[in-house]
């Protein structure tokens, strides 16, 4: 899909001051407190096994990593629990890169963050990083995809790697909390946004009312090929029955007719 710039910007910045808005719910939970004792002790990891296992045989120790829409940078600070020398976190919302430094100091940790939207960056942003990091939730906030993996591989360096760990499109077509849950919804193939105004949170409580936000679909056709178009060549994909998202999607996982769930996809720029 392609947007033009003030169309583009009007979407991003909708989406930014949703996710300012649902910084402090996210800090209002014992998750928070948790994570930041976490990395109080030292050496703390985020990443669920598959992650970590795609993340091993990349090999992050001695490298240097970004991670684009770091969120609160817990993954970024998982990156230097695992070796990683230089390592910056890029996102939007200005509410949860403050909770990121916080959560960076507690570490004993020196990441560094900027505040940006991804499809304007400063122009003062290193471009050599060994590693991009892309995980659950980031592509679907994207109104469009051919612009973003563009600025993505400016960050690398040739011969960089781009691990992306996120839902899989198939299930963008079932609705959780739907009168039938497991038959499809939505098209697969969908290209208008879904838009929402419920407060962006992840542990099933979606109560009260919020800032209106735009969740775009995209096919694996797209997110490959628009990855492609902007210089990167396909090295590993793996698709998996497991969730990475918020916790209404468990439902999905015991089912005996399995359903692809997430996917980690690894690339090479250059």
């Amino acid at each position: 899909m392609s947007l033009s710039d003030k169309a583009l910007f009007e979407v991003t910045d909708a989406n930014r001051k949703a996710w300012d808005e649902s910084a402090p719910l996210h800090k209002a939970t014992g998750d928070w407190a948790d994570l930041k004792n976490a990395f109080e002790a030292g050496n703390h990891i985020v990443f669920d096994p598959t992650a970590t296992g795609v993340l091993n045989d990349i090999g992050i120790a001695g490298k240097s990593c970004v991670q684009i829409c770091c969120n609160n940078g817990r993954e970024l600070l998982s990156l230097k629990s695992m070796g990683a020398t230089r390592c910056l976190g890029i996102d939007q919302s200005q509410a949860f890169l403050e909770q990121a430094r916080e959560l960076n100091s507690a570490a004993g940790y020196d990441c560094a963050f900027i505040s940006a939207d991804i499809y304007a960056l400063p122009e003062n942003v290193p471009a050599d990083f060994d590693v991009g990091l892309i995980t659950i939730g980031v592509l679907n906030w994207m109104p469009d995809l051919v612009r973003f993996f563009s600025v993505v591989s400016q960050l690398l360096r040739p011969g960089g790697t781009l691990f992306i760990y996120e839902t899989h499109p198939f299930l963008e077509m079932f609705e959780p909390g739907a009168a039938d849950p497991f038959s499809p919804s939505v098209s697969y193939f969908r290209r208008e946004p879904v838009v929402d105004s419920a407060p962006i949170v992840y542990d099933g409580n979606q109560g009260g009312e919020g800032s209106e936000n735009y969740w775009y679909v995209h096919t694996l056709a797209a997110i490959l090929n628009a990855a492609i178009d902007a210089g990167f060549k396909y090295r590993l994909m793996q698709e998996y029955s497991h969730s990475n998202r918020e916790v209404d999607y468990a439902i999905y996982e015991t089912r005996d007719v399995k359903i692809p769930m997430c996917y980690a996809l690894v690339l090479e720029l250059g």
